[in-house]
């Protein structure tokens, strides 16, 4: 009995310390998680008569549809019957989540002044009928976010920390993203779409949208399934690599799974504090708190409670006013405001001293009170579906403007998505070059050496891929374009790269960049002018017939002389007594003949001529010969050697289109194909427009007078040009155009490439038998093209700039222009103002070295005949005969060169010491040339 009483004693004591409270609970049928919380709140209440409370009453409206009047009108109902019951609630427990279920119960709430606390998504300024409450109504009227509405924050972290530029944003019904469309991402300059998924087909479509509008940075918010599906789909799609980055954030715990082959993913998910983890068991074991996901189910439980709390703080404290009348629906009236004062429910709900079971709350204000939970992020690696690695990268403590903390600062410089853009090219060097290293397809060139400049810059990736027909775009007919034009119109490219020349037509389809390069026109490509060269060309002055009669009527003069000197009575030789005063005396043998004729051709002159009237005659004829011909050959070698320097046939395209003997086209679908094209077109039509003028029959005597002039108004030169460039064919490749050049038979004869000047520059600069004639026309600047509407023209024009100057432009010029490593160095092209060059003079030279060698040659065979085979005469060498008393002649010993001639009979003595009186006698006449 005495237990019992004591018993009694205490359930008497504790029946005194509970307060009873009457609670009005609104939910949205889609919220079951809410629903089960709340009900795991009651129970946790019922087995803990420690904590005060009793929930007497419990009115619950659960809301469907998005029919406001059918939505009031259900809590009208519920509430006027709690009130005429005499149990009316002491708080309202709001969990709608978003649109019109949440704004009619805030709109309830506020209008009879009811102590409300809601969870429903939406920031500060979303909740719009209490967008407008003032001190008193935020005292009672509280909301608190829940953890899906503030997990998306982390997405803004990431982009700030990335600096990302793009993002697409797929989620599920776990998460709520209404109000986030226009405030997640705001004054960032990152391209990016929100979109709400809820099937597998849904996912497919968007993911592929997404890559459409070349967004390559992903985050899926959503539960596990979503997750899975949209990895799987990024998998089939090819959509892994390093330019793509995947973030996905969850609110579940478990581990990622999909069927990728090869993927590194950024895995965001809850994470409960250390120190709530053994209270969080315990609910789930004991409660049946065990609702996923689990931050959800915790948040729901500790929000029910704790408001709950906060309400019988209030009625402990006496601070609940006595006075509280509840007006029922319908005897509200709009004009009469309902007031309600010293209910400061925000207050005590800071100061519910239960733990909380996963995060604590912050409280501040409506649109910033939130669960302050952390987010873990983890570098998940997925090799053929299993996930291999779960690398921990850092943390995210839950709030609107909350940085991430990473363990290491570099841990996601490689993570995110590199900025990767399509860019077409044409092959055209030195711009593009393409060449093969290791198996691949490269490239280089001054476009390459631009676009990774600008990539330092602006900070992206390429891959760049050749147009399909390597061409840089022209407009048909029907306004198609091809090319790389197409490519970028298409959106299969969003640079064009190369040496793209600026045009009107083309701006109306894609949008240009500030230039990069000079202005560049057409111009013209022509075999270099060659003169054949030859070291012995001023023996080609004359024909070899020529020279053959010239050699012919020198030994036959020469002969003839030496015949008529011979037997004439008054030469030298045959009459010596007769000129034997004279001064000069010559006997003309066959070798003075020779001699004679010969030295008579030059301006040395020939030396004494016959005595002989015969022979004088013949000398004259002879001289006569040679004056003529050698001012003959004089006056054809300067003709000869210059008249081939002074043949230029082209320079300009007015002279190339005057001439008939060289053709002459621009490629096939080229920019000066199409130059030439319309400018034919242009003045086909302007005569049109004069011959109507001029034909007009109402014109008067004096108006046509005005039109009949002597020079035709209308030039007709690119009609003719075009025309001959049809009959030319126009060469469908550089290539083959260069090979037509080439096979020209001279600069003023074959054909003539029209083109580009950089490409006709870069063909004379590597090979040297190609000139560029004339100066350019139709000027144009290069620069590089991009989709229209582009942000990259902006980003691109800057870049531009900015290298312009530092001057690396001109680096680059100079690296691929004068520093080529294919430039080829060509002999200088004699000029006009040039004199006679050594390759058609040098012959002469090889004349005197090989008369200097003959000389040599001649006085070595001197040296040796007259020392060694002229015979003995007992002196051992030669002798030289001196005049002696009597006619005699004395006989020396002088040097191999000290011969003389003392005339045409010599008496010899010898003055050998071993025959000193040797005889003296006539040894008869010998000839000189025997001497």
């Amino acid at each position: 009995m005495c237990w019992l009483f004591l018993f009694l004693l205490l359930e008497h004591a504790l029946s005194q310390t509970l307060q009873t409270i009457n609670i009005m609970f609104i939910n949205e049928a889609k919220n079951q998680l809410a629903e089960k919380s709340f009900d795991v709140v009651l129970n946790y209440l019922k087995k803990n008569p420690k904590l005060g409370v009793k929930v007497e009453a419990v009115v619950r409206v659960t809301i469907s549809g998005t029919d406001a009047k059918a939505i009031l009108e259900s809590i009208c109902e519920s509430y006027n019957g709690t009130v005429m019951d005499g149990k009316p609630p002491h708080i309202v427990l709001d969990s709608t989540m978003d649109s019109i279920p949440s704004e009619a119960v805030k709109t309830f709430t506020d209008a009879l002044a009811l102590p409300t606390i809601s969870s429903s998504f939406g920031q500060e300024g979303d909740l719009r009928q209490w967008k407008t409450l003032d001190n008193e109504k935020q005292k009672y009227l509280i909301q608190i976010n829940p953890p899906a509405d503030i997990i998306p924050e982390i997405v803004k972290s990431i982009v700030q920390l990335q600096n990302i530029t793009n993002a697409g944003i797929l989620y599920d019904d776990s998460f709520v993203m209404e109000y986030k469309y226009k405030s997640l991402l705001i004054n960032m300059a990152t391209r990016h779409i929100i979109v709400h998924v809820n099937n597998a087909e849904n996912i497919v479509k968007q993911l592929t949208r997404f890559r459409d509008l070349d967004i390559v940075n992903f985050f899926i918010l959503g539960g596990l399934p979503t997750i899975k599906i949209a990895l799987d789909t990024a998998s089939t799609k090819q959509y892994f690599g390093k330019k793509f980055a995947w973030h996905i954030i969850t609110q579940d715990k478990g581990q990622l799974s999909c069927s990728c082959s090869n993927a590194t993913i950024l895995y965001v998910k809850p994470e409960p504090e250390p120190g709530m983890k053994e209270r969080l068991d315990g609910l789930r074991n004991s409660f049946n708190l065990v609702e996923e996901p689990e931050i959800t189910s915790a948040f729901y439980f500790d929000f029910f409670l704790h408001s709950i709390l906060a309400v019988k703080n209030l009625l402990d404290k006496d601070d609940w006013p006595k006075d509280f009348n509840y007006t029922l629906c319908d005897d509200y009236r709009a004009d009469r405001e309902i007031i309600r004062k010293d209910i400061d429910l925000m207050k005590n709900l800071k100061t519910v001293n239960e733990p909380y079971s996963y995060a604590p709350f912050l409280l501040e204000r409506n649109g910033n009170s939130f669960p302050e939970f952390v987010m873990k992020l983890e570098k998940v690696t997925i090799v053929n579906s299993q996930s291999e690695s779960a690398e921990s990268m850092g943390t995210w403590k839950a709030g609107l403007n909350s940085p991430i903390i990473l363990k290491d600062a570099t841990a996601m410089n490689n993570f995110s998505a590199v900025t990767v853009y399509r860019v077409v090219t044409v092959k055209q060097k030195p711009f593009v070059i393409e060449y093969e290293e290791e198996g691949k397809k490269k490239y280089k060139g001054y476009c390459i050496d631009l676009i990774d400049e600008i990539k330092k810059l602006v900070g992206f990736d390429y891959e760049i891929y050749v147009a399909p027909d390597n061409q840089f775009g022209n407009m048909d007919d029907n306004g198609n374009w091809n090319g790389m034009i197409k490519e970028l119109v298409d959106k299969r490219a969003e640079i064009a790269l190369g040496s793209l020349a600026v045009m009107a037509e083309r701006e109306n389809v894609i949008d240009f960049t500030v230039p990069y390069y000079d202005l560049v026109g057409i111009t013209i490509l022509m075999k270099k002018q060659t003169t054949a060269t030859s070291l012995f060309k001023f023996l080609t002055v004359l024909e070899n017939d020529v020279w053959l009669c010239i050699l012919a009527a020198y030994f036959f003069t020469s002969f003839l002389m030496w015949v008529f000197d011979r037997w004439s009575p008054y030469s030298y030789q045959n009459n010596r007594e007769k000129y034997k005063d004279d001064e000069e005396k010559r006997e003309f043998n066959l070798k003075e003949c020779l001699w004679f004729c010969m030295t008579s051709l030059t301006p040395q002159g020939g030396g004494e001529a016959p005595k002989n009237l015969s022979g004088r005659l013949v000398a004259a004829t002879w001289w006569l010969f040679g004056f003529i011909i050698i001012a003959s050959y004089t006056a054809n070698l300067a003709a000869f050697l210059t008249v081939s320097r002074l043949d230029q046939p082209i320079e300009s395209l007015d002279d190339l289109a005057k001439q008939y003997k060289i053709q002459y086209a621009p490629l096939n679908g080229s920019v000066a194909m199409t130059y030439f094209q319309r400018m034919a077109n242009i003045e086909k039509r302007f005569y049109e427009i004069w011959k109507d003028m001029s034909l007009n029959d109402s014109l008067s005597e004096v108006e046509r007078a005005k039109l009949a002039v002597w020079d035709y108004p209308v030039s007709d030169k690119y009609t003719k040009m075009w025309q001959a460039m049809k009959e030319a064919k126009l060469p469908n490749t550089l290539e083959e155009a260069l090979d037509r050049v080439r096979n020209s038979k001279s600069s003023s004869e074959g054909f003539a490439f029209l083109g580009d000047a950089t490409d006709i520059r870069y063909q004379q600069l590597v090979n040297c038998e190609f000139q560029m004639v004339g100066d350019e026309f139709s000027r144009k600047p290069y620069a590089i093209a991009v989709q229209q509407g582009s942000p990259l023209k902006d980003q691109f024009n800057n870049a531009i700039l900015q290298l312009l100057n530092k001057r690396k432009l001109e680096k680059l010029k100079e690296k691929w222009w004068s520093e080529n490593p294919e430039r080829q160095k060509c002999e200088k092209q004699d000029d006009q103002s040039d004199g006679i060059s050594i390759h058609n003079i040098g012959g002469v030279f090889i004349v005197i070295f090989v008369g200097i060698g003959l000389a040599c040659i001649t006085l070595g065979f001197e040296y040796w005949w007259y020392k060694y085979k002229r015979p003995a005469d007992g002196g051992g060498g030669p002798m030289v005969v001196k005049p002696t008393i009597g006619g005699g002649r004395n006989v020396e010993k002088l040097s191999v060169t000290g011969l003389a001639d003392f005339g045409h009979h010599a008496t010899f003595r010898s003055r050998n010491t071993h025959n000193s009186n040797m005889r003296r006698g006539n040894l008869g006449q010998i000839p000189t040339s025997q001497w």
